[in-house]
């Protein structure tokens, strides 16, 4: 279960191809350039269990790092490259790197990086990503003598303040020993040398991370694309007989948004497994897609901390629909607001038993809160669900989106799965905004799927589609228009900037 192996049995096979024809990378290749590269970070004095950030757009070199990286027994920092300098030279500061490769503005970010922080400047070396094989090219083709396991580092997306690194313990094992998670990624799915798994979002986020690394474990080709665009990845699924994809419900929802004779002119038989996580999926939308593809959408739900994940398939799905899945070897614990445990069917705080031991980098509160008050092996990611009587998941929303009015708990999900079903509704979000006798009062913001056509009249439609649909203290008291939502390129919401509008 690593690259090596499969570049000793399968050299001549592809690790991974860029989409855009740009550049391709085999397995003897990914070897070479791997050893090479870890005995680059060995002459910059990084040795295990130091942070090696990676400021890298969709390319061949984010592997070439991250292999590097991993043997070399470095913690693996991916950064957003919709991040400011300032905000990455946060991140580096923070993990303590000692390495930046980037291809983000490289002078302009060094100046500011220098400039901004003096724990950085002096201590940071920084590479730039497209000179990455000229500067390995004359260490050793061998592995280094004191190979190490590494394993990522990623931050918090930073939707509700800074981003926080999640660290969990590295192994101490040899760079070629194998992972619990790829071994169930292989028992659930499949992988192995014959997988062609299409990445449609940014490595640098944890779900595109792990769905490609860890299927280059069990020898799998990925097709990377710069960035994603529904109809051209039904051009490669076609194209490259792609037989796996993660994606996350924002592009199912643009997928499903196409015109029928778009979707039907493209060939997608070689499709075995789409697999979504991310974000609660639309009842509806999860139902379209399967109708349009068959049996073949799985789901998990799991967080960069690697404390616990459920999955469902197809038919169980069908069978529960709107449920994440049950519990993989990890237990779920449903908790009230002073930490007791919940009987099936009530909303709660969700808590896993068994998984990973992480911890927040330099957050001794964030890791002392995100622990059950009194079961401390007890973990949350702050998502707020309930379990039916077999165990099976249902999430409803992030705690920290919650709205209360009148003392009455929100959750924004439901009605943005409401309205993201609506024909005039390109996308939503739902957030709470001040309200003088009810503390907070529900408004919805949209992007309309004609700019043209926002105003009163849609206001009211849409207004009146939500009054046939929900109660009514989750009626959405107004709706604004915007041209385009804050979406991370990952399609994560940004409430936080729309929520700063209304809070003065």
């Amino acid at each position: 279960m690593h690259p090596r192996f499969f570049a000793e049995t399968h050299p001549g096979h592809f690790a991974a191809i860029m989409a855009d024809g740009s550049r391709a990378l085999l397995y003897a290749e990914l070897e070479t350039r791997a050893n090479k590269g870890a005995h680059y970070f060995r002459s910059l004095g990084i040795h295990n269990g130091d942070a090696i950030g990676i400021w890298l757009h969709n390319g061949i070199e984010f592997f070439e790092v991250y292999w590097a990286a991993q043997r070399a027994g470095a913690y693996i920092c991916p950064i957003s490259t919709q991040l400011t300098a300032e905000d990455a030279a946060y991140i580096l500061n923070d993990s303590g790197a000692k390495l930046v490769v980037t291809d983000i503005l490289v002078k302009s970010a060094k100046e500011l990086i220098d400039r901004k922080s003096n724990l950085v400047s002096g201590r940071l070396a920084i590479l730039e990503g497209t000179r990455l094989s000229e500067t390995i090219a004359p260490f050793p083709e061998t592995p280094i003598v004191d190979e190490r396991a590494g394993y990522q580092m990623v931050y918090s997306s930073g939707t509700t303040g800074r981003p926080k690194g999640i660290r969990i313990p590295l192994s101490d094992q040899p760079a070629e020993a194998s992972l619990k998670r790829a071994e169930l990624m292989q028992k659930s799915y499949g992988l192995g040398p014959h997988s062609v798994l299409l990445a449609p979002a940014p490595l640098y986020h944890t779900a595109p991370l792990i769905f490609s690394t860890i299927p280059q474990r069990l020898g799998a080709t990925i097709v990377v694309m710069p960035k994603f665009d529904p109809e051209e990845a039904l051009r490669l699924i076609e194209k490259y007989r792609i037989t796996f994809v993660q994606m996350v419900p924002t592009m199912f929802i643009r997928l499903l948004k196409l015109p029928q004779a778009i979707r039907e002119q493209y060939d997608l038989s070689s499709l075995q497994t789409v697999l979504h996580a991310a974000a609660p999926c639309p009842v509806e939308t999860k139902r379209k897609m399967l109708d349009w593809l068959g049996p073949i959408i799985y789901e998990y739900y799991a967080g960069s901390e690697g404390n616990g994940s459920t999955a469902i398939g197809p038919e169980e799905w069908l069978e529960r629909p709107g449920s994440v899945g049950k519990a993989q070897d990890t237990t779920i614990h449903i908790c009230g607001e002073n930490g007791e445990e919940l009987p099936a069917g009530e909303d709660g705080l969700i808590y896993f038993a068994g998984g990973a031991n992480f911890e927040y980098l330099n957050d001794p509160n964030k890791t002392h809160d995100s622990r059950h008050p009194k079961y401390r092996d007890w973990s949350t990611l702050g998502d707020i669900g309930h379990v039916d009587e077999d165990g099976y998941l249902y999430l409803t929303d992030r705690k920290s989106f919650m709205i209360i009015s009148g003392g009455v708990n929100i959750y924004p999900q439901e009605v943005e799965n409401l309205l993201i079903q609506h024909p005039d509704v390109d996308d939503v979000a739902v957030i709470g905004v001040p309200n003088a006798d009810m503390g907070e009062e529900v408004k919805a913001v949209v992007q309309p799927r004609r700019w043209e056509e926002r105003g009163k009249d849609l206001e009211d439609r849409l207004l009146n589609h939500c009054r046939s649909k929900l109660s009514h203290y989750k009626w959405p008291r107004s709706i604004d228009f915007e041209r385009k939502l804050p979406r991370h390129e990952t399609g994560k919401l940004y409430k936080r900037e729309l929520r700063k509008r209304y809070w003065v």
